[in-house]
């Protein structure tokens, strides 16, 4: 059994799909550099502890604000460009509102020809087509 559906309850708005191999996560509020941190440190662990690579989905539609320091998306995106050592996975970002699908397109850029394979998307079905999933397992929890 994966370690993701151990941890889960201590991070919120997170779902883990054993048979998708799909972690997603919806956040809400605010987006700043210590929520980022702590998704990124979340992550890391799940890599570490499970016996395989996964994909991911990231849902900024609940955000209320973005806050993050200009340069603390070039440090994330260097930070798993380096550490990120298992096989090449997804990660589908979705956002329909200007600012979030924008930083969701920089980072995708500053991942470019990485292991982990980052895409913005402005469509969730699109999003869901790219990760071979069902649009029902991205949508956020009632």
């Amino acid at each position: 059994m994966s370690q993701i559906s151990h941890i889960l309850g201590g991070f919120p708005h997170t779902r883990w799909y054993p048979e998708a191999r799909l972690l997603t996560w919806h956040p809400q509020g605010i987006l700043d550099d210590e929520l980022a941190d702590r998704i990124l440190e979340f992550v890391e662990l799940e890599e570490n502890g499970t016996d395989g690579p996964f994909n991911r989905y990231t849902d900024l539609n609940g955000l209320t604000h973005i806050r993050m320091k200009f340069g603390h998306s070039f440090q994330i995106a260097e930070r798993r460009r380096r550490g990120y050592v298992g096989k090449p996975v997804k990660s589908a970002f979705f956002c329909d509102w200007v600012m979030g699908f924008g930083m969701a397109r920089l980072y995708q850029e500053l991942m470019r020809d990485a292991l982990i394979e980052v895409r913005a998307f402005r469509q969730r079905e699109e999003a869901a087509q790219w990760l071979n999933v069902s649009v029902d397992i991205l949508l956020p929890a009632p």
